[in-house]
């Protein structure tokens, strides 16, 4: 670990002449051009081509739409940083003049920021590449929203392919004041799990139910009796959250359907409490076709998306330091583990310390027309992540470069 002041400075002499205007340029393109998990073959060239000019020998294609940039500068520490490329099936809404074009696809999580970023700072440390020495990999991963994309990069061989990282690095962009940049030592996400219910059902005209097992009836009661499980079986003192996201059922008016289908969403952050809800939810669920007089007991599958994300503590600990000497003390602070949830410490190999941290968006323009009398009520009213009206502000563009830029030579001797 090199000293913060000592990074602050070099950073600063580096990034002195990046260029907010081709950066915003690079960052206008992607967000004009959103594509969807595992289909960002646009994205994926634009940044390999980055890559490639700057140097960097490049591979595309890792797990899909992967692309992994290394450069190899004599003797030292091997720093991974990551970037999520892939958009959202919402519906811009910003009225941006820079929209999406895509109907219905919109990088409404800020995955275009991530990219430029990215890139821009793959493009800084490889022009003072003499100021350094080791090894940079830029990794571009697909699909984060799927939950599918760093484990597809794995299993495609990146951890065999290509040198074994000393410190895995990520950040992302988030609703805030433009201008913040939060750390969170240990656990700082979610564990997300996906749960698919059938509930099997007698169809029939809709005029006689009592031929009939209303899957749809038994389906509501589910969804009601769910809303218990965190209220009444978790302790108070545990951050649980469970989503009924979908319900499927039936096809025209006057038809009973013979089947419902529900998909639910869990957001834990401890594995026994996890375990205690999957319990509850199988058993609520059983129970409630019992009593209806289902003909089938009820499918209940589930499908693990995320881990919890837990950064190393000493790791985000300096370069939390790092991020203070270059943009002041009160520009950092710890707001503690959310329930968002992602995919990325899937890339660090196991024993790899990894850290992952937030660079707030939000226009200050935005911000102050806020409703809201604290911080936190006005947190609470500005667009954020997945929103169809998110837009980061284009001023964090060059910081966010930075903040890649200094972490990683926290590490590269």
């Amino acid at each position: 670990m090199n000293e913060p002041s000592t990074v602050a400075r070099l950073t600063r002499e580096i990034t002195a002449d990046v260029k907010p205007a081709a950066l915003e340029d690079f960052y206008q393109d992607l967000h004009r051009h959103p594509e969807l998990a595992f289909q960002e073959h646009r994205t994926a060239a634009k940044l390999a081509s980055r890559l490639r000019t700057a140097g960097y020998a490049v591979a595309e294609g890792v797990g899909g739409t992967g692309v992994v940039g290394v450069l190899a500068h004599g003797d030292g520490p091997t720093v991974w940083l990551r970037g999520d490329m892939d958009a959202l099936p919402v519906q811009e809404a910003t009225g941006l003049e820079y929209a999406s074009t895509v109907e219905g696809v919109m990088h409404a999580c800020g995955h275009d920021m991530h990219v430029t970023w990215l890139a821009g700072a793959a493009d800084a440390l490889a022009s003072a590449r003499g100021t350094w020495s080791g090894t940079l990999v830029v990794v571009g991963q697909p699909a984060e929203e799927s939950g599918g994309g760093a484990a597809a990069m794995v299993a495609d061989g990146l951890h065999t392919r290509f040198p074994r990282p000393d410190v895995l690095l990520g950040q992302h962009v988030a609703p805030g004041p433009a201008g913040f940049y939060p750390h969170t030592p240990g656990l700082t996400m979610s564990a997300s799990d996906d749960i698919d219910v059938v509930v099997h059902g007698v169809g029939g005209h809709g005029s006689r139910p009592e031929s009939t097992t209303d899957p749809v009836v038994t389906a509501a009661y589910i969804v009601t009796r769910l809303q218990t499980v965190v209220s009444r079986e978790v302790a108070a003192a545990h951050s649980v959250v469970l989503t009924v996201g979908q319900i499927h059922a039936g096809t025209k008016h006057n038809i009973i359907p013979a089947e419902a289908r529900l998909s639910l969403n869990l957001r834990t952050q401890d594995p026994h409490v996890r375990d205690r809800v999957l319990r509850a939810v199988r058993r609520i669920v059983t129970g409630e076709c019992r009593t209806a007089g289902c003909p089938a007991p009820p499918e209940v599958t589930v499908r693990s998306g995320y881990p919890n994300t837990v950064n190393d503590a000493v790791l985000d600990g300096e370069i939390a330091d790092v991020h203070r000497e270059l943009f002041g003390t009160a520009t950092v602070f710890d707001f503690g583990p959310a329930m968002g949830s992602e995919d990325f410490s899937l890339l660090a190999p196991e024993g790899v310390p990894y850290d992952y941290w937030y660079v707030t968006s939000t226009p200050a323009a935005v911000w102050e027309a806020a409703s809201g009398a604290d911080r936190a009520e006005k947190f609470g009213n500005v667009p954020g992540n997945h929103s169809p009206v998110f837009a980061p502000d284009p001023a964090v563009l060059v910081p966010g470069v930075r903040t890649l830029v200094s972490a990683a030579l926290s590490r590269l001797a």
